[in-house]
Formats: structure tokens, sequence, C-alpha cells
């Protein structure tokens, strides 16, 4: 059984590490990304951003003790420069954010030996299950499994809304929303 433990930004000290080990062994070892967007201490500086956003939360999943994957993210604030990198233009309105509209699920990872058994659903489950906001945005590289990553956020509700290219050194990212809450 899963167990699942929630974080804000005033425990991310208590599992940094466990969810830089996590993303190193994922990325790194089993889908062989080693360009330097997916270096440990790039992946680090942005955990760091997200988490001095206002709203930013985690959950991490366990089962016997062991961590077996983490989601996290955060609110889009009235400042937030999440849409500014779309290549794609999305209809009036859409990108008008108040910091209770969207959150942003910023990486969801699961190690290998518990991919295909629903933990990823059920980590992002439980992170959502604790959020406010009307609707949830993450990005895909559309590429992630030959499109199968992109397939799994489809079955869970997500549809595509464009592309964009947040870094320079980042793949171009399938964006994609759903509510918060699918009835």
């Amino acid at each position: 059984m899963i167990e699942f433990k929630h974080h804000t930004a005033d425990t991310l000290a208590d599992v940094r590490q466990t969810v830089l080990d996590i993303h190193a062994e994922v990325r790194h070892r089993d889908f062989g990304l080693t360009a330097p967007f997916y270096d440990v201490e790039r992946f680090d500086e942005r955990l760091t951003a997200y988490a001095s956003r206002p709203g930013w939360s985690a959950v991490l999943g366990y089962e016997d003790g062991a961590a077996v994957g983490f989601a996290f993210g955060m609110p889009l604030g009235p400042d937030t420069r999440w849409w500014r990198s779309m290549t794609t233009p999305l209809p009036a309105g859409y990108t008008d954010e108040t910091g209770t509209r969207t959150v942003a699920l910023n990486e969801i990872v699961v190690r290998k030996q518990w991919r295909g058994r629903g933990v990823a659903q059920r980590i992002h489950q439980a992170w959502l299950e604790r959020r406010t906001e009307e609707r949830v945005t993450l990005l895909v590289n559309p590429a992630a499994g030959n499109g199968a990553v992109q397939a799994v956020y489809e079955a869970w509700g997500y549809a595509k809304v464009g592309e964009q290219q947040p870094f320079a050194d980042s793949p171009v990212f399938a964006s994609m929303t759903r509510p918060v809450r699918i009835p």
C-alpha cells in the first residue's frame, strides 16, 4: 500500500535529497536524459525557484518505507511567466491568472519498479486533493515514451492547449490543462 506524505516549502528540506535522488535515478538512469537541462543541479535550481512561490506543495509516495515517487507544483499568480513561452496563441483571457485560478504541476516522477501499477495517478490525485484552484496545467515532452506519457495525461483528463519552450535548452513541451476536480 502506498502512503502519501504532503509537504510545503517549510518542510522541503526534509525531503529535498529524496526528491533529487529520485530525479537523478529516473531522468538519468532510466530515461538517459543527460542534457544540461536535466542535470541535478539545474533541477535543484528549478525546485528552489518553484518552492519559493506562495502555495507550493509536494506529495511523496512511500511503500514499506521506500520513496516511490513525488509530485509538486504551485499556483500561478498574476505575475506568472508560465504562459509567456507559449509558441501558439491562446484565447483571450486564457492566461489571466489570479493565484487561485490555475495550479501548475511542475513535476511528477515515479521510480521504475512502481511504474505501470497506477502509482503515478495516485500520487497525482493525492497532490490534487489538497489543491483549491479551478484548473491544473502541466508540460509534457510529446516525445517522451513515443507519445505514451502525453497519452497518460490525456487519459487523466488533460487536453493539449498549445506548445511552449520555457527554457532555451529545454524541449518544446505540450502544454496541457484540466479541471482540478473532475466530476
